[in-house]
């Protein structure tokens, strides 16, 4: 066998497997960046463009829902709008982390801001969830009664976007904790 040739199970000289790990790590908050990112850009926009128009006794007196008539649901999409943003240009400083894994000033930054826009959307999707659950239920000791039994598509839109916010929730949460991970291998 030549002296230049890797048996089985030796190692390379110099290589770390510390750093393959601080490159998956990376890549995988990329990634999740990116979807996180999806997900708020869907939320928002399955909100703003949710409006419903009903008829009442004549075509001419009509009663229409919309989302910007309730400031917790505008809140949602301008916290979920405030994230996308965020996590688009959140890219950047990843792109970076991939190529220098080492890095560890910039993750130190980057999970800060992370922390703040992780308390931005959960406040948004709470404050949206507890105006979705007024809509669906009513509240019968204030006298709000459910409007979802008469505008059906416009709870069943401002529902679904809830989900794409508490996935970023979710996601936002895998971030913190990967780039702590990472942090904590430097």
């Amino acid at each position: 066998m030549k002296g230049s040739s890797i048996e089985v199970g030796e190692a390379i000289k110099g290589a770390s497997p510390r750093k393959g790990v601080r490159r998956g790590l990376s890549i995988m908050d990329f990634v999740l960046r990116i979807v996180a990112a999806v997900a708020t850009l869907g939320a928002a926009l399955a909100m703003a463009t949710t409006n419903e128009t009903l008829p009442f006794a004549t075509q001419f007196i009509k009663f229409r829902a919309q989302f910007d008539d309730l400031p917790s649901l505008v809140f949602f999409v301008m916290g979920n709008s405030v994230v996308c943003g965020y996590l688009v240009l959140s890219l950047v400083p990843s792109i970076f982390h991939i190529v220098r894994s080492t890095a560890v000033k910039s993750r130190i930054l980057l999970v800060a801001f992370d922390t703040v826009m992780l308390g931005l959307i959960t406040a948004a999707a709470s404050a949206a969830t507890s105006i979705v659950y007024i809509a669906h239920n009513g509240n019968t000791g204030a006298n709000w009664f459910a409007i979802c039994q008469q505008y059906n598509n416009f709870c069943q839109r401002i529902s679904g976007s809830l989900i794409g916010s508490y996935i970023a929730v979710a996601l936002f949460t895998i971030l913190i904790i990967l780039s702590v991970v990472a942090i904590s291998r430097n």
